[in-house]
């Protein structure tokens, strides 16, 4: 969801046509998509990525709920967001693209996450491990990608296997 150009060539390299880009307005992406309302079948992928996409989602509740109903059993997702305050803040009357400008800090985001966004996924069903991304890349690349250790924590999520 929301593919970041910088990772799409080496992600389709790899995958070929079974990486499928997903983007509710991007012309660029495969598929356009409401994460809210996500168009194929139950257990149909293997991994999910969506990068800093639930805060611009009206309901970010059903769209990690439609994550989890599509990833297979023991299909993981990872979801990058940043977070900027706490508890999350989100205040579904602010409808004027200043006023969320001035209150989440961008035009179409309809939220600040806080701390407790972990939660919210594991509401969901999936096991949730946050991540920083000094643990497994360099400094440098962690400036390369625009991270921060304060609010760019990688959420790595699994979808536990079904019961037999």
């Amino acid at each position: 969801m929301a593919a970041e150009p910088c990772i799409e060539v080496l992600l389709r390299k790899n995958f070929g046509e079974s990486y499928i880009t997903a983007d509710l307005l991007d012309r660029q992406a495969r598929l356009r998509m409401d994460v809210m309302h996500i168009p194929f079948h139950a257990d149909r992928f293997d991994v999910l990525l969506c990068s800093h996409v639930l805060l611009d989602v009206l309901d970010d509740r059903k769209a990690l709920s439609e994550f989890y109903r599509v990833l297979k059993p023991d299909g993981w997702a990872i979801l990058l967001e940043h977070i900027q305050t706490n508890p999350t803040f989100e205040d579904a009357s602010i409808m004027d693209p200043m006023d969320r400008l001035r209150e989440y800090g961008h035009h179409d985001h309809v939220r600040r996450y806080g701390p407790d966004f972990i939660d919210r996924v594991r509401e969901a069903g999936f096991s949730v491990k946050a991540i920083a991304p000094g643990e497994f890349i360099t400094p440098t690349e962690v400036r390369l990608c625009g991270m921060t250790k304060s609010v760019d924590d990688i959420y790595y999520c699994v979808k536990p296997k079904a019961d037999k």
